[in-house]
């Protein structure tokens, strides 16, 4: 039997939980939320990374769709609840291939069923806009992740991607943190800072997620994980989902990404606009300025460090499909996880490995945040304490 048809009985057995997927995203950006004008049970290749064909190929079992919204957007709130309002659509129109799923048991159910679990993360804490009752009415609509920032920092906590502002995380972020462990939302550290990471590791008491960030040490970008919070996973019980996004997994295009940014930025987009007049300004830059290529292999040296250094029952795959401009040779689209999956089983991963980095650690991580929710519910009640009481 070859690698990848090894690769796809294992995930028929075990599938792939996806940490990170940013179709609703780009079904604002392309069709205004016209779901039908980009319907996913066709072939969507010419303009999404995702469809559900493509999907099944790519033996994705469970998916963490993101109802992401820019920081710098206007009314994040509103727009993050369209962004939900587009997942329901989605799996109300796709009832025979996506479950809605909120528990780690709704998980299993859709994967006893051959159904796609469809889950919800929210991408920054700016959707909740300071708000701890917003946090709760996000969960209440099925959000069970949170990244505590996306690429700027917000009023209580710092972004990878931006200047330091209040040292990590600030007494509001913290009370945030514990409000995420009461309620059951897993407490999502990609895109923080690394001061963050430690602030969120420190308070929490629940397992933490990456939902897609990739190892620093492999490639020093400030999207990626230090060793020294790896190395904290085991005792939190936390997983980091591998991304496939070139500018965090290869050097080389951490480089370029910084030139292709600016000629956005000069060209009055911006960066991270994946439109196809934006798509234009991209393709033209690179005709010039060629882009260096990530591979399979690129995105399997990142999960071997990482395995290494926080061991294999704590990393998981989050690709960031249809967020970003860029994929890697063999990781086009969500077809691509048998590639990566047929790479680690030549690289020596066994069977048993495999299935906790697509299915189990991800399961696991879920139910034990509902765990910890059970206990602090039966402890206290929800906060209700602002920003401005606790941060002044």
């Amino acid at each position: 039997m070859s690698s990848i048809e090894e690769a796809n009985e294992l995930l028929r057995d075990f599938p792939v939980v996806d940490g990170h997927n940013d179709l609703p995203w780009a079904l604002r950006e392309q069709v205004r939320y016209d779901i039908g004008a980009r319907d996913i049970a066709a072939d969507q290749s010419a303009h999404l990374h995702t469809d559900l064909a493509r999907l099944r190929a790519g033996g994705v079992g469970a998916q963490f769709w993101s109802v992401y919204v820019r920081s710098d957007l206007p009314g994040a709130v509103t727009a993050t609840l369209e962004q939900i309002d587009c997942v329901r659509q989605l799996i109300a129109r796709y009832p025979a291939d996506l479950r809605a799923a909120l528990t780690a048991a709704d998980m299993e159910t859709a994967r006893g069923e051959g159904r796609i679990a469809s889950l919800m993360g929210a991408e920054g804490g700016h959707s909740i806009d300071n708000s701890l009752a917003t946090l709760r009415g996000l969960y209440e609509l099925g959000v069970r992740y949170m990244t505590l920032t996306h690429n700027d920092n917000i009023a209580w906590a710092d972004s990878a991607t931006d200047e330091p502002s209040v040292g990590g995380l600030s007494a509001f972020g913290r009370e945030v943190v514990r409000e995420m462990n009461r309620l059951g939302m897993l407490v999502d550290l990609s895109h923080v800072a690394a001061t963050t990471m430690r602030d969120a590791l420190d308070t929490s008491i629940a397992p933490v997620i990456f939902s897609h960030s990739s190892s620093r040490a492999i490639c020093d970008h400030p999207r990626n994980i230090p060793d020294d919070v790896l190395e904290r996973l085991p005792a939190n019980g936390g997983v980091a989902m591998v991304t496939f996004v070139p500018k965090f997994v290869l050097q080389a295009a951490v480089d370029w990404t910084a030139a292709a940014d600016e000629n956005m930025r000069e060209q009055g987009f911006h960066h991270l606009d994946t439109t196809a007049e934006a798509m234009k300004v991209h393709r033209l830059f690179e005709e010039s300025n060629p882009r260096p290529v990530a591979t399979v292999p690129t995105v399997a040296d990142h999960l071997d460090h990482m395995r290494e250094v926080a061991g294999v029952d704590h990393i998981g795959i989050g690709g960031d499909y249809d967020g970003t401009a860029f994929t890697p040779d063999g990781l086009d689209d969500v077809s691509g996880y048998p590639n990566l999956i047929a790479e680690l089983l030549d690289r020596g991963w066994s069977s048993t490995d495999l299935a906790k980095l697509t299915w189990q650690n991800a399961v696991r991580v879920l139910g034990a945040a509902e765990d910890v929710a059970r206990e602090e519910q039966s402890r206290r009640g929800p906060s209700n304490a602002t920003l401005e009481q606790l941060d002044g």
